[in-house]
């Protein structure tokens, strides 16, 4: 695009806060302020491209443009390995998409989407668009498939790990811990968990009782201009689809209770009757009632663990080496955080922690699989004193006979041939008990503090 070297533009554009008239070069405007400028001012000899020149030649250098800048991350899959992820959602047309993204630690690239109205979403249909996609990238290439865990997917990973050899079906590791946070916090009554509804249920309760708090305020305009008043900040309408909703709105509440209780004492809060009175009243002895708070803080310290692992894996930064030991070290913490709420030592039983805990390890053994098993032990970090440490119950990968049984089988996956297995056991030999190059002092120190890529 073609500009003027200098142009003047109003003092609200620019960042100098000087008042002089004089030209400015235009490297002295904000971002914004430069596009505002260009958008709204006619520019002497600039004509703007067509809409057949934007959809056809100016798309198709777009694109090419982007192919190039892709070429250095698609260069290092061949090198590294990349991970398929995948995932079903619905656009704005109401159109149901399934999507692929390939990714590996130079970042994640989308690959496709397709739609898929008017089809049968069955395990063939979604196991052949993953083939498509992994063929597109170099099946060689690809370590594993990531999916969430609903159950068409797990036999689909099934299909998919027949069909290639190298290749792994993980689950989705935050989508395993929000269902596990819903088991926890809004666990439903059917058969065969009578005992866990029963013990869990007084969550159930007071999240119900905040939703009811929540719609109440948000459905009458008159008494949320009165809590508009008395809190800054928003009430979060979180879509049951997101991860932790449920933990995200207790946290919420919690940051604005002190607005809260100051509304419901108000005299706005007390003259206002044009609504359900009663349920303004209910709503006021809720935000009153210390028992319902020390609940929300409950809930909120035992579950604290898991939203945190939660948050850690549904980002960017490649964690499938940390998440074995994450998983054991969130248990610990979630138990600590129960029996200290109930006054319990560490030898004693708690009822409640029991119930939570069988949630979690089921959840952990629909998720676990030998991939996380042979990152777990490759990771540096788990053979460390200082890990070894925190925990008297610790053991280091090569001493954990579950671990050892996963880890076997990853390898006989990748290395069909005996002897180069054998090389490779003996390399984990001594990685594992820090013989050779790794025996020395700075070596074992650096294990539990560096990277585990450096």
């Amino acid at each position: 695009m073609a500009m003027p070297k200098k142009v003047p533009l109003p003092p609200s554009t620019c960042q100098s806060t000087s008042t002089s008239s004089r030209p400015l070069d235009i490297g002295e405007f904000k971002i914004e302020g430069a596009f505002q400028f260009t958008a709204n001012n006619p520019i002497s000899g600039y004509v703007p491209p067509g809409y057949n020149l934007l959809r056809t030649t100016l798309l198709q250098k777009e694109r090419a443009n982007a192919e190039r800048l892709l070429e250095p991350t698609r260069a290092l899959w061949k090198e590294r390995g990349l991970s398929i992820v995948s995932d079903r959602w619905v656009d704005s047309q109401r159109r149901p998409l399934i999507n692929f993204m390939g990714v590996s630690e130079a970042g994640a690239v989308f690959l496709k989407a397709v739609n898929c109205g008017g089809e049968r979403k069955d395990k063939f249909f979604i196991s052949n668009l993953i083939s498509q996609a992994i063929e597109e990238v170099g099946h060689q290439n690809v370590i594993q498939v990531i999916t969430d865990n609903a159950s068409v997917c797990s036999t689909t990973g099934l299909l998919i790990e027949s069909k290639y050899l190298n290749i792994f079906w993980t689950p989705c590791a935050v989508h395993i811990l929000n269902l596990a946070l819903k088991n926890i916090c809004a666990l439903k009554e059917t058969r065969g968990i009578a005992f866990a509804y029963d013990k869990c249920h007084w969550i159930t309760l007071c999240v119900d009782d905040m939703m009811f708090i929540k719609n109440f305020i948000m459905n009458h305009s008159m008494r949320l201009a009165i809590f508009n008043e008395f809190v800054p900040l928003k009430l979060l309408a979180v879509a049951n689809t997101r991860f932790a909703s449920i933990i995200v709105m207790l946290k919420r509440f919690k940051l604005i209770k002190c607005g809260l209780q100051s509304m419901v004492i108000s005299d706005q809060w007390v003259s206002y009757k044009e609504d359900d009175v009663g349920k303004a009243t209910s709503v006021k002895e809720k935000l009153l009632n210390d028992v319902w708070w020390n609940k929300i803080d409950y809930i909120l310290s035992f579950t604290l663990p898991i939203y945190e692992i939660l948050r850690f894996c549904d980002s960017d930064k490649p964690c499938i080496h940390l998440v074995y030991g994450m998983w054991d070290t969130m248990i610990e913490k979630v138990k600590a955080s129960i029996f200290r709420h109930e006054g319990k030592l560490d030898h004693e039983e708690s009822i409640f922690y029991s119930v939570v805990h069988n949630i979690l390890v089921e959840k952990w053994a629909k998720s676990n699989t030998p991939l996380h098993c042979l990152a777990h032990s490759s990771n540096p970090r788990y053979y460390s004193s200082t890990w070894l440490n925190e925990n008297p119950n610790r053991v280091p990968p090569h001493k954990d006979k579950g671990i050892l049984s996963m880890r076997n089988k990853c390898f006989k996956k990748y290395l069909p041939n005996l002897e180069e297995r054998r090389v490779v056991n003996v390399e984990y030999a001594k990685f594992s008990g820090g013989s050779d190059m790794l025996g020395d002092f700075d070596s074992k120190i650096d294990r539990g503090v560096l990277d585990p890529l450096n």
